[in-house]
């Protein structure tokens, strides 16, 4: 038992150590990519990576309080949280509060700040599928009567979303559950059942959407439009072909001077692939590998449920995530706007993942 425990805790030890690897490396191309759009627009070009620093601080702290505030508790609060955050979702439906950033309304503005709910939905959204299942799936009920309440919150989630609309976060948190449900064996045939009805609808999604149709056209081919739709994509591409094997340099990306869109924030992947090459590139998608591996040790080496489900839904989140981002900015999947975590722009993601981060170091101490 106690070699099993030092093990776990080498394992956490490694998985934080690809979390401080990923930040560092975020701070560095955060910097690199945003500073000349920062003089440009903002008077400064330490604008942007000025205000990831203080995401970064309030995210340590928001670490250290879910390290420190007792499992039990944060057990109990789970479907409070959940459905507080789902409401918090829903004021972005009021343009009063939600203003239009890049043709959607995700931000939620206060007066005296701005956040995006969503991405604390989706943290609360992994504790409270936790909470779920851990609760039931010791009784003897069938799946479907179990799980339909989920499911159903689950809906009304994805809905709040794609009116947004985030297509890619809606995406995202679906696919986790599909993935947790599946390693956690809840009944398969709810799960085909889930799938079934899940594609016919999001093709519908796609098809009624003129702008996403669109995106699906500009994936194929790109150099269709290449000053509209294909814009971004072809810039993206020549970022990642202009870095060959070793790249052209820190600091030395030709396309953040006003070519690629979204340099620092949605397509910083490909700033990285442009100032440090094919060998940055892979290592960068090795940590999220890593990312990906150890949180997956760390959750079976723990006994319970909660704690569990808890890792495995952030993990796979954070790695669909990553994985999405990177298959956008290499013209893999159709553009859509999805950060690459602990790398990209942006505090409200920043903020949420490190709390994430400290909940499983708060699993794995209570897993004594």
């Amino acid at each position: 038992m106690f070699s099993s425990h030092k093990q776990l805790q080498t394992d956490l030890r490694i998985f934080v150590g690809v979390v401080i690897a990923l930040l560092l490396l975020g701070l560095v191309f955060i910097y690199s990519a945003s500073s000349v759009f920062a003089l440009e627009k903002c008077g400064s070009a330490h604008y942007f990576i000025k205000k990831q620093f203080v995401g970064l601080i309030l995210g340590v702290c928001a670490l250290l309080c879910m390290r420190f505030t007792p499992l039990w508790l944060i057990k109990h609060m789970s479907s409070v949280a959940f459905i507080a955050t789902l409401g918090l979702t829903a004021l972005t439906l009021v343009p009063a509060l939600s203003p239009s950033i890049h043709g959607s309304h995700r931000w939620l503005n206060l007066g005296f700040f701005s956040f995006q709910p969503s991405e604390l939905l989706k943290i609360t959204f992994i504790i409270f599928m936790a909470s779920y299942i851990a609760k039931r799936k010791q009784r003897s009920r069938s799946a479907a009567v179990n799980y339909f309440p989920f499911l159903a919150l689950l809906g009304i989630a994805c809905l709040l979303l794609l009116k947004q609309p985030d297509f890619g976060m809606t995406v995202t948190i679906a696919l986790t559950v599909f993935l947790v449900f599946f390693i956690m064996q809840i009944n398969t045939k709810l799960l085909l059942w889930a799938v079934g009805l899940s594609i016919p609808l999001g093709l519908a999604l796609i098809y009624l959407r003129s702008y996403r149709w669109k995106r699906i056209v500009t994936f194929f081919n790109p150099w269709s439009d290449p000053q509209g739709a294909g814009f971004q994509l072809i810039q993206s591409l020549i970022a990642i072909g202009s870095g060959s094997w070793w790249g052209v340099g820190i600091a030395n990306s030709r396309q953040k001077f006003f070519y690629l869109p979204m340099q620092h924030t949605d397509f910083i992947f490909a700033i990285i692939a442009e100032e440090t090459g094919f060998i940055g590139a892979l290592f960068l998608i090795f940590l999220y590998v890593l990312f990906l591996y150890v949180g997956i040790r760390i959750a079976w080496r723990m006994t319970d449920l909660f704690s569990i489900i808890v890792t495995l839904g952030f993990v796979i989140m954070t790695s669909l995530q990553a994985t999405i981002n990177i298959a956008v900015t290499t013209g893999l999947l159709p553009t859509k706007g999805i950060g690459l975590p602990f790398v990209s722009y942006g505090n409200s993601s920043l903020i949420c993942s490190l709390a994430m981060v400290g909940l499983i170091m708060n699993c794995v101490a209570d897993s004594r």
